[in-house]
């Protein structure tokens, strides 16, 4: 099995290049689900040999996988108590532009990133953007994808904003000795989010406007509604019971102030009056067809922020902080402030199952397998040194051409790997150069960090993948000239921030 058939790779090399372009045609190509895909391609990799049985399920067993799941019972927690919805209010506003509207999400996200998990971020604005781009009359696919991007592009701006900028240059200074400012890739990954933000608003038409899954957009979030009892409405006297304004459908009754302004306790024997505001939580559907049948009046949307909201904001960012500082790893973070969040009531142990998008989770394990395959079968570090062969002594083009394999085999393994598995080829190119490898290592964070062509390339876009009502090939009709123009900023501004410096 280990003897070379065709340009270096060996039969399982070549079983698992043909199943991933098999894979990515009937996804391309095809309306069958996604996870179906995925799975079937394990399947063909574990009955073949390609992967012995633990490895083909490994993926379901991996960090990241179970910490996206748990992530959406974190932020049900947050939907379900109003955190969510506040945020919409008061910090994302009104913009009357698309382009406005890209910069209000894409620049805040990127800096959350830059010190927080980028999956953490993008989890918790989810909701949040499916929520703003119902009240802007924005389809919500042409704002998750740039979420997306964002989150991708703020965590390059700093050491600890993503995992392979921490491998880099953890290795870098096992390697020299020295080590890296916390700020080194800060006015690189800057640039490239500039350039990033304005060129995806110029593109915006290669967005897809897809009408996201009913199950994603109306029944995953709550929203709270305030109603309003007219003075000439017939069940002003009769008690909340008798009215049918207690006990609804798809929802619930969560406070009442009478005209006075004064909130008063819940209770089905309340009596109505005239002026009353009635506050529900649930589906925004039924809640606008009781106020149609009771004749009431719906006033603006109102957040109940009270104890839960502050509680669950609290665990948020108590998780957030913990996980950030390195005392606690982010998954046990994820299931202490999940189950914090059930416990104290923030969600029901039923709402968080229904938030839980397994299907998501079954093709996000399905890219872990894969880019496990690739790494084992030797795919990606071939490729890599048969074009470092051809690309000559030019330094530029020797950095440019590392840093385009692995923005490319980023697309299909973590991030974190191809940090690793390029680091020992683009230092040892640099000194074959007689050039200090430090501006081409900063280059390299940058590029295993800009996979933006597929949604297995990051963790964040399978979290955006369902939520927008995507197709496969929705990533790559802007994602492929994402690549090359964040590559193209990429090399332009190491080059003159960090320019090239000969050995002593």
């Amino acid at each position: 099995m280990e003897t070379e058939l065709l340009w270096g790779f060996n039969l399982h090399a070549w079983i698992t290049i043909i199943t991933v372009l098999g894979m990515f045609t009937t996804l391309l190509v095809t309306k069958l689900r996604a996870d179906v895909v995925f799975l079937a391609a394990i399947g063909i990799l574990l009955v073949t040999g390609v992967l012995d049985a633990k490895e083909a399920f490994s993926g379901f067993s991996s960090s990241s996988v179970v910490v996206i799941g748990v992530l959406f019972v974190v932020v049900a927690g947050l939907t379900y108590t109003g955190v969510l919805q506040w945020i919409v209010k008061n910090l994302l506003g009104q913009p009357n532009s698309y382009g406005k509207a890209v910069i209000r999400l894409m620049l805040p996200v990127a800096g959350l990133s830059s010190f927080l998990s980028n999956t953490t971020v993008v989890a918790m604005f989810v909701g949040i953007v499916k929520m703003w781009s119902k009240k802007l009359g924005i389809s919500p696919s042409k704002l998750l994808i740039p979420l997306s991007y964002a989150s991708g592009m703020g965590g390059v701006c700093t050491l600890i904003g993503t995992p392979p900028n921490l491998i880099i240059s953890g290795l870098y200074a096992d390697k020299t000795g020295h080590v890296m400012n916390v700020l080194a890739t800060t006015i690189p990954g800057l640039f490239c989010l500039l350039v990033g933000v304005l060129s995806i608003i110029a593109m915006r038409k290669l967005l897809p406007d897809r009408k996201a899954p009913e199950s994603d957009f109306e029944d995953t979030a709550e929203y709270t509604v305030e109603l309003l009892v007219p003075s000439s409405n017939k069940f002003i006297g009769e008690t909340l019971d008798y009215a049918g304004l207690y006990d609804v459908k798809g929802g619930r009754l969560i406070r009442i102030r009478h005209f006075d302004n004064v909130p008063v306790a819940l209770s089905k024997n309340e009596f109505v009056m005239g002026g009353d505001h009635l506050t529900y939580a649930g589906h925004i559907k039924d809640i606008l067809q009781l106020a149609q049948e009771r004749g009431l009046q719906v006033g603006d949307e109102v957040i109940n922020v009270g104890s839960k909201t502050l509680i669950s904001a609290l665990i948020m960012i108590a998780m957030v902080t913990v996980s950030a500082l390195g005392i606690m790893p982010l998954l046990h973070c994820a299931f202490i402030a999940a189950a914090a969040m059930m416990i104290l009531h923030c969600c029901t142990p039923d709402q968080a199952m229904r938030a839980i998008n397994w299907d998501i989770l079954m093709v996000f394990a399905g890219s872990v397998v894969l880019g496990l395959a690739i790494q084992k079968t030797g795919i990606a570090e071939r490729l890599a040194m048969g074009i470092l062969d051809v690309c000559g002594t030019n330094p530029i083009v020797v950095m440019t051409a590392i840093c385009f394999v692995g923005t490319f085999i980023t697309e299909f393994i973590s991030n974190t790997a191809a940090g690793a598995m390029f680091f020992p080829i683009m230092y040892e190119a640099a000194e074959k150069l007689g050039y200090e490898p430090y501006p081409f290592l900063i280059a390299l964070m940058v590029s295993v960090s800009s996979s933006f062509a597929t949604p297995i390339g990051s963790p964040t876009h399978m979290l955006v993948y369902g939520p927008g009502g995507y197709r496969f090939s929705d990533f790559m009709r802007i994602g492929l000239l994402m690549n090359l123009i964040i590559l193209a900023a990429n090399i332009f501004i190491v080059n003159i921030i960090y320019p090239l410096t000969p050995l002593q």
